[in-house]
């Protein structure tokens, strides 16, 4: 395929009136959140479209000043002068033209996850073809198209309204819910406790990263106590329990009680791997947005296949753009069927009461022109060709981007 263009665009999606949610030492404020819109354009005028991110996990563009702004200047910039005018093959032809431009060495995984997204639906489309159907001729397998759903949600409350968060989760069918703890030990071992009676077969993850992430973390002792905890009450994964480059923590802590899961915020895609090789995921979590989009995540996926006490599981947190991307994956994927939820509040698709959102993210619906096809707990992936969903590009101007941090912490002194 012929390059004919590359445009980023930044979005930001306002939380009016702010929130705050306290934590363990202090409370955070959420005033909005950020995308990055990717769209490929080839010389016969096919697009392709992706979302991105500044780096490759949300927290880490607070604490160390990632810019979504910036990044859409990079896709703009670097990126589109590697690729405009060039002719591709393969997938792996414009990675190697983005590694021997000039994108940033911090941008360029990202770069190359949105990029090789975008021309995988750029692809499908000129085959007429699903994206899990041109993946599954590599993996090798038979697609499937009815994925059941864990729901990604909670964060710092009180351990009842965890509880009633969950029930609704539960009520609508999903295979789980993950919440975000943090609320300090005390709370965080009562949530686990009040969830693991009100729940029947819904499973409950916890997404710990709250626990070494903050300014005053737990310690790795507490930790240890917290992941037997959470597997003495039946806790589906206890997901990065540490920093994400500590793999010795990992190690220490998969015979501690609950599964462990981790790598969305693995640098690269020999990082999902190398995490995987150290035995003590239960549970490996890439992303196509942050891995090096479908060419990298196949190698994680095809480490997991066939071997024992490893599942892929794919991070996924954002909108329904990046659903529909690693929802692909997954269908064509050996071995793989679970693909995480966000939950924001008043999801059309949900339409649940009371509402279990975690905060409102309205750019997240609004960015597609169509809806995903959820029923009980159950995503059926589109057979349209390419991603099959279409960008409505009202967004440009309808969700402008705004400077600054999408979150606040301020602790107690």
């Amino acid at each position: 395929m012929d390059i004919a263009a590359v445009s980023g665009y930044a979005l930001s999606s306002p939380i009016e009136p702010p929130q705050e949610r306290r934590f363990h030492g202090g409370r955070r404020r959420l005033l909005k959140r950020d995308v990055v819109l990717v769209v490929v354009e080839t010389a016969d005028g096919t697009r392709g479209i992706a979302t991105a991110g500044a780096s490759s996990s949300a927290m880490r563009e607070y604490f160390e000043d990632d810019s979504q702004g910036t990044f859409a200047d990079v896709v703009d910039g670097p990126v589109a002068d590697a690729l405009v005018g060039e002719s591709v093959d393969d997938n792996r032809e414009a990675h190697d033209l983005l590694r021997a431009g000039d994108v940033p060495p911090a941008d360029l995984t990202e770069a190359i996850s949105a990029v090789d997204v975008a021309l995988h639906d750029v692809r499908g489309k000129e085959l007429g073809a699903p994206v899990y159907d041109l993946l599954a001729a590599k993996f090798g397998t038979d697609p499937t198209t009815e994925l059941p759903l864990y729901a990604s949600a909670g964060m710092y409350m009180e351990p009842d309204g965890y509880v009633e968060q969950a029930r609704t989760i539960e009520e609508l069918g999903f295979f789980g819910y993950k919440y975000r703890p943090g609320i300090g030990v005390d709370g965080d071992r009562r949530t686990v406790e009040l969830l693991a009676d009100a729940l029947g077969d819904c499973a409950v993850m916890v997404d710990a990263h709250t626990w070494w992430k903050l300014e005053d973390g737990y310690g790795r002792e507490t930790v240890r106590e917290l992941v037997g905890h959470a597997g003495d009450h039946g806790v589906y994964w206890v997901e990065e329990p540490v920093e994400p480059d500590d793999h010795e923590g990992y190690v220490d802590l998969a015979s501690a009680g609950a599964p462990l899961a981790g790598g969305e915020s693995e640098p690269s895609p020999e990082g999902l791997v190398d995490l995987g090789e150290t035995g003590a995921v239960a549970f490996l979590q890439g992303d196509v947005r942050h891995h090096e989009g479908f060419t990298g995540c196949r190698r994680a996926a095809e480490f997991c296949a066939g071997r024992e006490g490893v599942e892929f599981v794919p991070h996924n947190f954002g909108t329904w753009v990046g659903l529909a991307a690693n929802a692909h994956l997954v269908a064509a994927a050996p071995e793989a069927d679970l693909v995480e939820y966000p939950v924001f509040e008043d999801d059309p698709v949900l339409d649940a009461d009371p509402d279990p959102g975690m905060y409102p993210f309205d750019l997240a619906f609004d960015l597609t022109e169509s809806r995903p096809d959820i029923a009980d707990g159950v995503l059926s992936v589109t057979d349209d060709p390419g991603l099959g969903v279409t960008v409505n590009m009202d967004v440009v101007d309808d969700y402008p981007f705004v400077e600054g941090p999408w979150t606040e912490f301020h602790y107690e002194e």
